[in-house]
């Protein structure tokens, strides 16, 4: 029996402007991992002006980032003119670990990823022996 190849539907440029189809697309991808002592959040933000597109704070132990972007084309032909635009915002929220110095966190923008490091704290976790009473 052969297997049938699955191929990804492609729709002409007319329909996918029409139905602003994207397909598997995400506009802000998002990719965490630890160097060292030090929790790096990386995220993808193309075609953006990080001193007016980029917000981040940090709440109750919880990264926001949130993005807006423009994105405007132009095709000028013999005979026609076409332009279009697209315009959005994006939000994410990462839950930070326990132990993170929220004073030292840096941010910095380069080739479209934005990288936010969040250095962690040593926590020291105290046992606290807890008597049962009985009734």
């Amino acid at each position: 029996m052969a297997l049938a190849r699955r191929e990804r539907f492609e729709f002409p440029d007319l329909w996918r402007r029409f139905f602003d189809l994207d397909l598997g697309a995400e506009w802000m991808r998002v990719e965490e991992f630890m160097d060292d002592k030090t929790l790096v959040v990386r995220a993808e933000l193309p075609g953006i002006d990080p001193d007016k597109d980029v917000e981040l704070s940090v709440t109750d132990n919880m990264l926001h980032i949130r993005a807006e972007r423009e994105e405007r084309t132009e095709d000028k032909e013999k005979e026609t003119y076409r332009s279009e635009f697209r315009y959005g915002s994006f939000v994410r929220n990462i839950p930070l670990p326990v132990g993170t110095a929220i004073d030292d966190v840096k941010a910095s923008y380069k080739d479209g990823i934005l990288e936010v490091r969040v250095p962690m704290t040593e926590v020291k976790q105290a046992t606290t022996k807890i008597p049962v009473n009985r009734s």
